[in-house]
């Protein structure tokens, strides 16, 4: 019986090697089939920022700066499920020291790469997000404030690189923080680029010092993610926790969706579903990890 299970382990380890053969081949697949895209749509050479392949999930190397993606969950606030994902960026000096996002964009700009260095964000975070278990639903996106006034036809480049993997515009969510664009025109202009290409909108970390509830009505977003502060203090505020479903309604009376971020315990999810907001994202509710590690989860 010894031989017997010999061969069953044998076996499995067989089809184990043949699902990470499989998995790398298809990996190397998208690099290659991204060289001729990435030369025409985002104007980068491949080489110019070394795009790897890790167990199927992608990384790339640029400005001597190691980028990762993680995707965080927003959730359906009845009925628990993924109504989609915000990808993150995770930094790093070769894979070592952590560095913030805000750091490695500033990084990019010192040097005058940052258009280039979004573009290449942006690609990777889409590519990862196709290894995501559940990658039919709204994919979120952070643009950097500074592009917004200095990049023309907005999202042209990018729709390229979601066209060529079958990824629609219309589920593509491009958050922009209202409060860090000084002036109207380019803003309106951005978001007006983005509609046109069906892009979807929304307004981040609104709720700040700075937020302007009349420029809100002017954007007409999709969505509103309300700056964590606001979960937070209204746990131990009750007038916050009074006004938080009044600003909420605001919201909705905008034809925009709410959705409450940073939520940490479960005292603060009650509060969030309490205030009627319909999307919720937070800690307690799904921390940003990779798109592998989501996939391991999923097949657990």
């Amino acid at each position: 019986m010894a031989w017997k299970a010999t061969t069953a382990v044998d076996s499995t380890i067989v089809t184990q090697n043949e699902k990470q053969t499989k998995v790398h081949d298809m990996t190397q697949q998208r690099i290659e089939l991204l060289r001729s895209e990435l030369r025409e749509a985002l104007f980068l050479d491949l080489d110019e920022y070394a795009l790897e392949g890790d167990g199927g999930e992608l990384y790339s190397t640029f400005v001597g700066l190691q980028l990762h993606s993680t995707f965080q969950p927003i959730i359906a606030a009845h009925s628990q499920g993924h109504v989609g994902y915000e990808a993150l960026l995770r930094p790093s000096l070769g894979n070592v020291e952590a560095l913030t996002p805000q750091f490695a964009f500033d990084f990019a700009d010192n040097q005058g790469k940052l258009v280039k260095f979004d573009r290449v964000c942006r690609a990777l975070h889409t590519l990862n997000f196709l290894q995501l278990p559940q990658h039919d639903g709204l994919l979120f996106l952070n643009v950097h404030p500074k592009l917004l006034p200095s990049v023309n036809a907005h999202g042209k480049v990018f729709e390229r690189i979601l066209h060529a993997h079958s990824v629609p515009t219309h589920r593509v969510v491009i958050e922009i923080e209202e409060s860090l664009v000084e002036f109207d025109k380019p803003l309106n202009e951005a978001i007006g680029n983005y509609r046109d290409r069906h892009y979807r909108i929304a307004i981040d970390r609104f709720g700040r010092k700075h937020s302007n509830l009349e420029r809100l009505w002017r954007l007409a977003p999709d969505f509103v993610k309300l700056d964590s502060s606001l979960i937070q203090e209204a746990e131990s505020n009750r007038r916050v926790r009074a006004i938080l479903p009044k600003l909420v309604e605001i919201i909705q009376e905008l034809d925009a969706e709410a959705v409450i971020v940073g939520i940490e315990n479960q005292a603060q999810y009650g509060i969030a579903l309490d205030s009627g907001a319909t999307l919720l994202q937070g800690y307690h509710l799904g921390k940003p990890i990779s798109a592998l590690t989501w996939r391991y989860l999923a097949e657990a």
